[in-house]
């Protein structure tokens, strides 16, 4: 299913050559598969852009040969002949290009190939990455379908969350129904960690059984069509001596909803994030949350912008990104309740829809 039109293509070109002409540079060189993606719609694992102002080439080797005549339309394709710095050299002497920009994620490998090179170059910081923050209808409508699946399928599992559940075995059956919702890929490795391992923010699932009393985080996320969802939520297993564990949760609950209350166009994202941690921090856990409140997610699960309180960017309408407030007390366990919120016009439309309340099981 192709999800994005052929003219929006052609108008994050246009932003390309815009930014290129504030940069002054007269070419760009796109290395990075997912901006190469959003460029152009391929899908394939090998390729690169070389942007002038007036012509646009997609180069790649011969095993996407008919694929990008499938799915790069209105670019100059040209095949690699198992030397890319020479293709790119060629490329620049054919288009008069004297002076090209290079996305800054490329390796020093590559980088100093570049530099030995006649052409003058430029490192471009986030560069494509910038434009991606903010969503069309149609990557918003991919994305809310990625949120579909990761729901649809955690329901499923949810029964499975029980005393003397092994970790390990509901993350892979959590896989697994993902993979029959539709989801070609899994973002990231699925987190299911309880008890004391929930107090590790990225805790892997291990075959430690769920026990009474467990705080258990699973955070997991769908996709579809390329576009990723993520998602977090908490569960306590019953048992005694619950009160702290519960008493963790509210304060979660709470600094993600205010969290979520606050997104507006035009607020910094350091804002956002601070709405969070000052209710944390005021509830005596500050030194418990140490991770961002939030981050985009889209074709890829982490993203700009950041919504943490060491960056900040005024947060703009159509961006997507996720609320996920946390605390984490070791030896005792961890609470972390993410939603992704998609920015209006006036507020946040949160995309998922599990509910968040304290359930005790």
């Amino acid at each position: 299913m192709k999800t994005i039109s052929d003219s929006v293509y052609t108008s994050r070109l246009v932003l390309i050559r815009e930014a290129m002409k504030k940069k002054k540079i007269d070419g760009f060189l796109v290395t990075d598969i997912t901006n190469i993606h959003y460029l152009t719609g391929f899908s394939g694992s090998s390729g690169f852009l070389f942007i002038t102002g007036k012509e646009h080439f997609f180069s790649t080797d011969f095993r996407y040969r008919n694929q990008s005549e499938q799915e790069v339309k209105g670019w100059d394709i040209v095949i690699e002949r198992g030397n890319r710095i020479q293709t790119i050299q060629n490329l620049c002497k054919k288009t008069g290009t004297k002076n090209l920009g290079f996305e800054s994620s490329v390796t020093y490998e590559f980088y100093n190939q570049l530099s030995q090179k006649t052409f003058q170059i430029t490192a471009a910081d986030h560069f494509i990455e910038r434009l991606r923050t903010v969503k069309n209808e149609a990557e918003i409508n991919t994305i809310k379908e990625a949120v579909k699946r990761a729901e649809e399928a955690f329901l499923e599992v949810k029964p499975f969350i029980r005393e003397g559940a092994h970790e390990r075995a509901i993350a892979l059956r959590l896989e697994e129904r993902l993979r029959k919702k539709g989801c070609r890929n899994i973002p990231f490795e699925i987190i299911v960690a309880s008890g004391s391992h929930s107090a590790l923010p990225h805790a892997r699932p291990t075959e430690k059984k769920l026990q009474k009393g467990d705080l258990v985080i699973i955070d997991w996320g769908g996709e579809a069509d390329g576009y990723c969802s993520d998602m977090t939520r908490t569960f306590l297993i019953k048992g005694q001596h619950i009160s702290k564990q519960k008493e963790l949760y509210q304060i979660v609950l709470w600094a993600n909803r205010k969290a979520i209350s606050s997104v507006i166009p035009g607020i910094e994202s350091k804002q956002v994030d601070s709405t969070a941690r000052t209710f944390i921090k005021n509830a005596g856990y500050g030194e418990m949350f140490g991770h961002g409140t939030g981050h985009g997610v889209g074709l890829q699960v982490h993203e700009l912008p950041r919504i943490s309180w060491n960056k900040s960017s005024p947060v703009r309408e159509n961006m997507v990104f996720t609320i996920e407030p946390g605390i984490y007390v070791p030896g005792l366990g961890g609470v972390r309740i993410e939603d992704m919120v998609v920015v209006r016009k006036k507020r946040g439309e949160v995309l998922t829809s599990l509910r968040k309340d304290l359930e005790i099981i």
